[in-house]
């Protein structure tokens, strides 16, 4: 159950932005196996969910490129980024329902804010290429923060640019890591199933999940927890 306790602070509505604001995930899969490749792994969906979804480049790094020196392991995952936005430019479309989301929260005049792990030319490159890019009050990269995903600093920086009351808000995200960073921020979160299934996300601690935003029970339980 959402709680909608203000406690003298504000809502907001804070998105990962990979796998949940749009279906990027495949193609990360193939941006990771084209570069990880070469070094031996070789990547299938489950092993993909599990062990890079959602985690920051620097962890990916030390787990997988053990042997590299640190500037070296950041060239390569700097090499399958670039892959990456290679491969989604142009391909870049909102999960269903997000437009009409965002033009409700705005309309009730609910800040929100994108919080995720990804390198900030990803994150300002798919939110300029779903045309939202004006839609958030503030961006949040885990990176650029002492601790990234699943530490609950950027969600915790991310209500504290727009004054939000952790309980009295709602974070949507796709990923185990995710999910972990908002829910313990206090944060109740809905899980949005583009890679995981169900019970994943509720066991990784999200309060509900969904196919999409249009899915019509997320979309009463906004309507309540959000009084629009």
């Amino acid at each position: 159950m959402i709680e909608t306790r203000h406690d003298g602070m504000g809502r907001a509505l804070l998105f990962d932005i990979d796998g949940t604001l749009a279906d990027t995930d495949p193609l990360h899969l193939k941006a990771f196996n084209q570069v990880l490749g070469p070094h031996g792994h070789v990547f299938d969906h489950a092993r993909f969910s599990l062990e890079l979804q959602g985690f920051a480049n620097v962890a990916i790094g030390e787990r997988f490129l053990p042997h590299e020196a640190p500037e070296r392991r950041a060239v390569i995952l700097e090499e399958k980024e670039e892959v990456f936005r290679t491969l989604v430019a142009g391909q870049i479309a909102p999960l269903p329902g997000l437009m009409a989301l965002l033009d409700r929260a705005d309309g009730a005049g609910i800040p929100m804010v994108a919080v995720t792990n990804a390198p900030r030319l990803n994150a300002e490159l798919l939110l300029s290429g779903l045309g939202i890019t004006h839609r958030f009050k503030a961006l949040v990269i885990g990176a650029e923060l002492p601790h990234g995903k699943p530490h609950p600093l950027p969600y915790q920086e991310g209500l504290r640019f727009v004054g939000a009351s952790p309980r009295a808000s709602i974070a949507f995200e796709d990923s185990r890591t995710g999910v972990q960073s908002a829910t313990a921020a206090g944060i109740p979160t809905v899980g949005i199933r583009t890679s995981l299934s169900h019970a994943d996300l509720v066991g990784a601690g999200a309060v509900a999940s969904a196919s999409a935003f249009d899915d019509p029970t997320l979309l009463a339980r906004l309507a309540s927890a959000m009084a629009w």
